[in-house]
């Protein structure tokens, strides 16, 4: 008995070591030979809300006509940054350490795992730059709710996570995954209320059909979290989320579900086929 706990605790203390190693090496070459080097996880996402915002919100008019919306979509852009990222990088994980797969013996969801909280780390070094533009603005009505914050975090990543995981399993079977992923990460960004508020939906489609899109379009995980993640930081007067815009519980919880169901598959389906990897690389 003790020697199988002895073996288990040497496993795990290799793997916490390999994934450390792996998680700061993706971190410096992720910026390796720029000019700015890790400042462009700062600069990115700023330069994107820039253009967004003289697009959509001054010149489109995409706005809920409250002060804090500039600071609503720089949040938006920081969130929907990390799920891209997060989930892209952790496609090509695997079929970009083929060479460490087939010389060194790890559990193969190390490095699935190392490619999201490479992003994870660039999440957090935004989410300082979007509280201090919070702090330094005024607008933010911070209430009781940033105690939740932890928690819709966790979700985000949870989701991430698992959508990676399956990403990266199909990818070293069917390498087209990428560019589908793309056109579907394309769809995603324009379906979920990210440089438009979700009040605009029941402005364009009316009463009658507004408010039912606007439900349908927060069963989508990533619109859940990100507005949740809106409400509870900056705005939770004006931010809509499913709590407060659908009064059936079994309706709130479908988004939560299917951020467990989406781990679970991807956890599953990675353990199924990650022995093969090597192989097939």
């Amino acid at each position: 008995m003790m020697g199988i706990v002895k073996r288990l605790s040497e496993r795990y203390r290799y793997s916490w070591v390999v994934l450390k190693e792996m998680v700061k090496t993706d971190f410096q070459l992720r910026y390796q030979g720029s000019f700015l080097g890790i400042a462009w996880s700062i600069l990115k996402p700023l330069m994107l809300f820039c253009v967004m915002y003289m697009v959509f919100v001054r010149f489109l008019k995409f706005s809920d006509g409250t002060p804090t919306f500039p600071l609503v979509l720089l949040l938006g852009i920081s969130l929907w940054n990390f799920f891209s990222e997060a989930t892209s990088m952790g496609l090509n994980s695997i079929t970009g350490r083929g060479d460490v797969l087939r010389k060194v013996d790890f559990p193969k969801i190390i490095i699935v795992i190392s490619a999201t909280i490479g992003s994870l780390i660039g999440l957090a070094i935004n989410m300082c730059v979007v509280l201090l533009f919070c702090l330094l603005s005024g607008q933010a009505h911070f209430t009781w709710r940033v105690l939740l914050l932890p928690i819709n975090f966790i979700e985000f990543y949870i989701l991430a996570l698992g959508c990676a995981l399956l990403l990266a399993t199909m990818n070293v079977y069917f390498r087209d995954i990428q560019h589908i992923w793309d056109v579907l990460q394309q769809t995603l960004f324009y379906a979920t209320p990210i440089i438009y508020p979700l009040s605009m939906v029941e402005q364009r489609l009316g009463e009658q059909y507004g408010p039912l899109i606007e439900k349908i379009m927060l069963l989508n995980p990533v619109a859940q979290i990100i507005q949740d993640i809106r409400h509870n930081l900056i705005a939770p007067d004006t931010t809509p989320t499913i709590w407060n815009l659908c009064h059936q519980w079994w309706i709130q919880l479908i988004p939560i579900a299917i951020v467990l169901l989406c781990v679970v598959l991807g956890l599953h389906v990675f353990k199924k086929h990650d022995w093969q990897f090597a192989e097939v690389l």
